[in-house]
């Protein structure tokens, strides 16, 4: 009977499909980018290429494996760094402006293992970072002024956020590479125009300060100056009162007599010869 079988070219077709379906379902093979958990009856027995720090590519666990037929199933989990996004997620700053952050954090699975068991699937673990980075994100810009993300504190508030996160996610056996904030932006209506009129006020009053501190510090250098000049004047009266009252007479004679910008020269006085004001030329020849 089995020599009839082997003779029967149907027969040898169906063994060979159902030899290659074994063989199938025993051999695999783990590329470079992706790790694997083994479960036999939906219980993790092992993992194999899982991810190691410093590793180099091509010297890996990857390659051909093999398996319990039709028992063991394996469940894949991608070694490249993974994304999760955080679109429109409404935040309350320190300042009671409501933020409409669109944010996004990559991470790593490291621990493909614990992923397997917390989270089932790279699409649980997805699902399950987002709610983690949306708390961290609220968290700390709760405690941060909304003008934080416009100065270099954003680096700061960034990596508060990414530690935060990382304490959280670690549960499912991730590494938190980065964390961004891709914008923060006031919602539409009331609140934008209402926290338009503050930054208006706050830079008009700023600008007030700014203005008065100015004035001030002239005047001090103003003051400062005329008393420097007012020294420098008694220091040369001092040194030569004759010579220092003639050059006064001399300034005052040009003004006087120089006229006006518009017909230079054309001031006419009319002194007496014995006039106090005079006296630069009695006796000088």
């Amino acid at each position: 009977m089995s020599r009839n079988l082997l003779r029967n070219p149907i027969s040898l077709a169906i063994m060979a499909l159902l030899v290659l379906i074994l063989i199938g379902s025993t051999l695999t093979i783990v590329p470079e980018t992706s790790q694997a958990v083994i479960l036999r009856f939906e219980q993790p027995v092992r993992t194999i290429n899982a991810y190691q720090k410093g590793e180099r590519f091509g010297n890996t666990g990857a390659g051909l494996i093999m398996r319990v037929p039709f028992i063991d199933r394996i469940v894949w989990v991608d070694k490249r760094i993974l994304d999760v996004e955080l679109d429109n997620q409404p935040v309350l700053s320190s300042d009671q402006l409501p933020l409409e952050v669109d944010a996004y954090a990559r991470f790593r699975v490291v621990d493909p293992l614990k992923m397997v068991v917390t989270a089932r699937s790279e699409e649980g673990v997805t699902a399950a970072l987002q709610p983690l980075l949306a708390n961290s994100i609220r968290n700390e810009l709760g405690n941060q002024p909304s003008a934080t993300l416009l100065t270099p504190e954003r680096e700061r508030v960034m990596e508060n956020i990414q530690a935060r996160l990382q304490r959280l996610a670690s549960q499912y056996g991730v590494a938190i590479v980065d964390v961004r904030i891709k914008h923060a932006d006031l919602p539409e209506g009331s609140p934008m125009q209402s926290a338009l009129d503050r930054m208006k006020s706050a830079r008009k009053q700023q600008a007030t300060t700014i203005r008065a501190q100015g004035y001030r510090d002239a005047q001090i250098i103003r003051a400062d100056a005329e008393a420097k000049a007012a020294a420098i004047y008694a220091a040369s009266f001092n040194k030569d009162p004759e010579f220092y009252d003639f050059y006064r007479a001399m300034q005052s004679y040009r003004t006087t007599f120089s006229g006006t910008a518009q017909q230079p020269g054309s001031t006419s006085i009319i002194l007496s010869p014995e006039n106090s004001y005079l006296r630069q030329f009695v006796g000088r020849k």
